[in-house]
């Protein structure tokens, strides 16, 4: 397949690598540093299943210099999607596919704002994988699973041609006949991992171990059920205590995205996880105290360290968590 991963980080990066080493054609749009050092000495991942390594002529700088892919990997931060759909509007209207593996519930709505109707694929991702430096990104563990479909549709031959790439490229992966809820899924763990282990400053085996964030943990996931539920998904009322025994086996020192950019001053997804479960809940009118409480709680780090911008941007960041 001609894949187009847009954003080469820690999803991006590792997936894309993954299939290109398999033989398919992938080109990955990046950008700064990033985009630099790839230029300079190529990709690189380092992984427990073996290191692989992307050459600098496979990366561009723009999604206008991608030359007709079959699919498009949306792969940025959330906040970037709004941009990134205007620039692939012109690829899906050439026919090609558009499945985004990032987080939150939100993000296929922003995309089908601005691209064909069918375009867009659902599509989730389990890895832990981050950006250790310019250039290289760094798989944690071996966990390393796609999960993605067509919305409302059987499996398409898009889909199925997709899965193939990946299982030949060993990439954990299977197609959903009811992709909504596995986004839901995904995104109830996602909000209780991210939210818990941001606020608290720790890993999940802190938070797990500790009464009082277990139960906070519990509830946070439980408000995202709830929120769920409202909005028509299929969760199973009981899927928070599920999801909170799924926490127990985790390694005790994995921790989740926002909580790495939270240590390292970098802008959050919180308006899209705990953000997005308050003002979901608020316009159902399910309650979500221990969603907005982390909301509020994290806000004046939304857009970065507050330290180092002297403090001016917390106006700004309270503002993007709600």
């Amino acid at each position: 397949m001609r894949i187009a991963v847009i954003g080469a980080g820690g999803v991006g990066g590792y997936f894309g690598a993954r299939l290109a080493a398999a033989g398919d054609d992938v080109t990955f749009v990046a950008r700064g540093r990033h985009l630099a050092a790839i230029r300079e000495k190529g990709l690189t991942v380092r992984s427990p299943l073996g290191e692989l390594r992307v050459p600098a002529e496979a990366v561009v700088p723009a999604v206008s210099d991608l030359k007709e892919p079959d699919l498009v990997v949306v792969a940025v931060k959330l906040w970037d999607t709004e941009d990134v759909a205007r620039q692939v509007a012109p690829l899906a209207e050439g026919g090609a596919a558009v499945v985004s593996f990032q987080n939150g519930v939100q993000k296929d709505t922003v995309l089908r704002r601005h691209l064909p109707a069918g375009a867009v694929l659902g599509g989730v991702s389990y890895v832990s994988a981050f950006i250790e430096e310019p250039g290289v990104v760094v798989h944690h563990g071996t966990m390393q699973r796609l999960v993605f479909g067509e919305y409302g549709r059987e499996a398409s031959p898009r889909a199925r041609r997709f899965l193939d790439s990946c299982l030949a490229a060993g990439i954990d992966a299977e197609i959903s006949g009811d992709i909504e809820r596995v986004i839901w899924e995904k995104f109830v763990f996602l909000v209780g991992l991210s939210g818990t282990t941001s606020a608290v400053r720790q890993p999940i085996g802190v938070v797990r171990a500790d009464p009082g964030s277990r139960t906070l943990l519990r509830e946070v996931m439980h408000e995202a059920v709830a929120v769920g539920r409202a909005m028509g998904v299929a969760l199973d009322p009981g899927f928070a205590d599920e999801r909170l025994a799924f926490c127990d086996t985790l390694p005790a020192t994995m921790t989740s995205s926002m909580h790495n950019d939270l240590v390292h001053g970098n802008r959050l997804e919180l308006g899209w996880l705990s953000g997005a479960v308050a003002e979901l809940g608020a316009g159902l009118g399910v309650a979500t105290p221990r969603n907005r409480t982390i909301a509020d709680i994290l806000s004046p780090y939304a857009l970065g360290d507050p330290a180092a911008a002297g403090g001016a941007g917390v106006t700004a960041a309270g503002a993007a968590s709600r």
